[in-house]
């Protein structure tokens, strides 16, 4: 059969630095566990138009919340055709009748046991409406993604190592999808994996890199000679005491970390469930990260209950104070089929269900201790300020002598943000 695998975005930006966002994978994932006797396409939508014109036989859609609403128009056209229309990833599994709605299969959860079971029986004509893994997938059923299909970024492709997260925060829905128990993939597998990736970054899309650290550590041990460089996520309450583990993450050409920090209110991390996080280990954890020569960036999120007008300034003499890399602001999003939204769909907080808005840069719920202009006007002036070419400039001097990769790295990436940011993320 001929196979499209889209990842559907209505609007998109155009450019070169379009092409610098996140690497995607799951649709490299899902050509991955397609039998061989299958013709695959890909197509993700922030890099190229879906064409309509050409006859497949199935369409594998996979979305998360708020490119849904997309989602839902591709598979209308495709289904006007005659083509069975399949639809996978987060937002199928958390609202899976919803998507049903819209398409003739719903994969719910992983789909390494249920995907080849889908395209058998569209072949025997025998199809169900829904198809949920009777287990967990066992990390030896974790194949290699498809690296030779679906690769749009220049510099950077990414791979998962291990699936699953023990910590269950209130806002986020990866325990529904891909379960609390942590799996990692065999270690060998993934060191041959890295070695069949061109490009020279790699860019792991693992919820974190912590949560198993003797597994992490063999990782990085064999990781030193596929002489790459990688980027990956990790917990505060390993990093700031675990040297060892950062040691070899350098040795294994690990240049940057991706932290969760989310608020500098320990109430709010307790709310949210974020046992990983103490607010005290925070400036520890990112100077030893950056003592042992990589880069941090840090991710927030504002709209906790305990936020308030003055959260914004804090947060941000906090960043200015340890020396963070790059930041990612988010605006928490109370993701459908997450405990997060089930509370304040109980509390009557819920403002909108219009997913396209559940973008991380809109805001849809009431808050608790400030006006949405305040909200708004807070985030706009930290990202204004974090994001000056002043402040760019002064944090890529640092590492102008003795590390000039890092110096272009932090300046474009920096740049990039502050597009992203300003023009795109939180105009609305």
């Amino acid at each position: 059969m001929k196979i499209l695998l889209v990842s559907p975005h209505g609007s998109r930006p155009r450019g070169f630095f379009a092409r610098l966002t996140y690497p995607s994978l799951s649709l490299q994932q899902v050509a991955a566990i397609t039998p061989p006797e299958h013709e695959v396409t890909i197509v993700d939508e922030r890099f190229e138009d879906i064409d309509f014109r050409p006859h497949y036989d199935v369409i594998g859609v996979s979305c998360l919340t708020y490119n849904s609403i997309r989602g839902y128009e591709v598979a209308a056209r495709f289904r006007k055709q005659g083509a069975v229309v399949v639809f996978g990833g987060y937002h199928a599994s958390l609202l899976p009748e919803e998507a049903k709605q819209h398409a003739d299969v719903v994969v719910i959860g992983e789909a390494e046991l249920t995907w080849p079971q889908v395209l058998r029986d569209v072949a025997n004509k025998s199809l169900k409406p829904f198809y949920r893994a009777p287990r967990l997938v066992e990390p030896e059923e974790i194949p290699a993604a498809r690296h030779d299909i679906g690769v749009y970024h220049p510099f950077t492709e990414a791979m998962q190592v291990s699936r699953g997260c023990p910590t269950g925060c209130e806002f986020c829905a990866m325990q529904v999808v891909e379960g609390p128990r942590f799996r990692g993939r065999p270690v060998d597998r993934l060191v041959e994996e890295m070695k069949t990736i061109k490009a020279k970054s790699i860019f792991f899309s693992d919820a974190s890199l912590t949560i198993n650290p003797p597994y992490t550590k063999r990782l990085f041990t064999e990781m030193s000679q596929v002489g790459k460089t990688f980027e990956c996520f990790g917990n505060m309450n390993v990093l700031a005491r675990d040297d060892e583990l950062l040691r070899l993450a350098r040795e294994a050409g690990v240049s940057m970390w991706y932290v969760g920090i989310e608020s500098i209110t320990q109430e709010n991390i307790n709310q949210a469930g974020k046992s990983t996080n103490k607010v005290e280990d925070y400036g520890k954890a990112i100077r030893k990260i950056k003592d042992h020569g990589m880069m941090v960036t840090g991710f927030f999120m504002f709209g906790f209950d305990h936020d308030t007008p003055e959260s914004f300034q804090k947060t941000l003499r906090a960043i200015h104070e340890w020396d963070l890399d790059e930041i990612s602001l988010s605006i928490v999003t109370p993701y459908p089929g997450t405990r997060l939204f089930q509370r304040l769909e109980r509390e009557g907080r819920i403002l909108s269900r219009d997913w396209s808005r559940y973008d991380e840069g809109k805001l849809n719920f009431k808050l608790e201790n400030m006006t949405e202009s305040e909200f708004r006007a807070g985030l706009r002036s930290m990202a204004t300020d974090y994001f000056s070419y002043h402040e760019i400039v002064k944090r890529a001097a640092h590492e102008s002598v003795l590390h000039p990769n890092q110096m272009f790295r932090k300046f474009f990436g920096n740049v990039m943000l502050r597009n992203y940011y300003l023009n795109d993320k939180l105009t609305a």
